[in-house]
């Protein structure tokens, strides 16, 4: 069921198999497709080293969308597109052509079988911290605001993609 009321959430977006830039981008335009969703903002895109993991680097990116999908509706959409990317969950973390979790979605709180929102690592990644700073600087989650969250998060290299 589709809502009539608008949400803020932001989407992380990750990939390290294949060519991970089209990948995102093509990511992206299949969500701002998506019905539901109103309007669309991309971080710039970032490079970083996996994170208890291995494989090639990652491109990392977070949207901000409008929505008037439900929290679960919205994870729904975007595991169908991580499946039309060709994601395979052969084992946790690992490398991947496409990965998309819901970040934050408005101000819920939801811990389910199904989808934890907030993400409950996002705090400790620089790859979601930087770019979702990028679009909300003044954002603050429970463990703190982004700029110090950063700092904790300083010893994870992080390159902007020109």
């Amino acid at each position: 069921m589709i809502s009539s009321q608008n949400t803020t959430a932001y989407i992380g977006l990750g990939a390290n198999l294949g060519n991970t830039e089209a990948t995102l981008h093509h990511a992206v335009d299949q969500i701002r497709s998506l019905p539901g969703i109103e309007q669309l903002q991309l971080s710039p895109l970032y490079r970083t080293a996996p994170i208890d993991s291995s494989g090639p680097d990652y491109l990392n990116a977070v949207a901000r969308i409008q929505t008037s999908l439900t929290a679960h509706q919205l994870l729904s959409a975007l595991q169908n597109i991580e499946l039309a990317h060709g994601r395979l969950r052969p084992y946790r973390n690992a490398p991947r052509t496409l990965d998309l979790d819901v970040l934050l979605f408005g101000t819920e709180h939801i811990h389910d079988a199904i989808l934890t929102v907030p993400h409950p690592r996002m705090h400790e990644r620089a790859f979601v911290l930087r770019p979702l700073y990028d679009l909300a600087p003044d954002l603050s989650l429970e463990q703190g605001v982004l700029q110090m969250l950063l700092q904790q998060c300083s010893d994870q290299a992080i390159h902007r993609v020109p």
